[in-house]
Formats: C-alpha cells, structure tokens, sequence
C-alpha cells in the first residue's frame, strides 16, 4: 500500500466558525492552527494547503490564565533605539484586540512560506458579527471539547 499524498484536486476546504468568548487564548490558538494546517483530516499532507477557513469572532472577550495579560508583545521599528512594546491588556482595549489572537495563532504555526499562506484563511473578528454568513460556516464549539479550554472572568 503506497503513502496517500494529496494533490489540488484531492483538496476540500470547509468554512469553521468559532466563538472565542470565555475561551483560553493559547488552546483556542492551538485549535486553531491545527484546523488551518488540515492536521484534522485523514488525508493531511505536510507539503499541501489543506487547512480549512476559520472565522473567529468574540476576540476581544478572549481569557488568559495567570498574568499573561500583564506579558508583553515586542517589536522592532527598524531605527536605532526603536523597540517596543505592549501589554496584551493594552492590545485588548486598544483598537485591534484580534492582535492578540493573530500573533498566537501565527506562533503556533512553523515560519514558512506555507504557513504565511495558510495564514489568509484565518479571519479573526472582535465583536459577533462577520461578513462571511454567505459561506455558511460550521459552527466548531470548543468550549465543549473540555472543561480547561473556558475559564471565568
């Protein structure tokens, strides 16, 4: 028996919808990034974009255990003495706190040309509404798949 290998056409991508609030940031990520590579699927091929489409709504009412929301994301603007940085806390009340769950999810996967491909099937939302309801996406409910994966407030 020879190993299957997908090809283009062997590919079919589905549309998943999950709901991020009340939800632990690094296991909805984890959730995520496997859904975006395709390792849910039985005909996973390591070379291949086989991943699904992820709506994410609710980002902005995302859970972190422990002091995570105090940690801080850093960057570089490329000047001399042009490191910065911000709180997740910050992120989340500021203007774009899907961010936060895009840099997660972007850390989860490995640093390739692929999965930079694989990333523009992500579309993180912060409140509940999204443009995607002509795609008619499955509602993935991962709050139930174990108790650890929702905290409260």
């Amino acid at each position: 028996m020879k190993t299957f290998s997908a090809t283009p056409a062997d590919i079919e991508k589905k549309w998943i919808l999950i709901d991020a609030e009340g939800v632990v940031l690094g296991r909805l990520a984890s959730i995520v990034a496997m859904r975006l590579r395709g390792k849910h699927k039985p005909s996973f091929t390591p070379n291949m974009d086989m991943g699904d489409n992820v709506i994410v709504i609710n980002a902005d009412k995302i859970q972190m255990t422990g002091k995570k929301r105090d940690e801080h994301f850093y960057w570089h603007t490329g000047h001399p003495g042009g490191i910065k940085s911000r709180t997740k806390q910050q992120i989340l009340e500021g203007a774009h706190p899907e961010r936060v769950v895009f840099q997660a999810v972007k850390r989860m996967l490995p640093g390739n040309r692929l999965s930079r491909q694989q990333m523009t099937n992500l579309r993180i939302y912060a409140g509940t509404e999204h443009p995607h309801d002509a795609q008619a996406p499955e509602v993935l409910d991962v709050k139930s798949m174990n108790k650890k994966n929702t905290r409260s407030a």
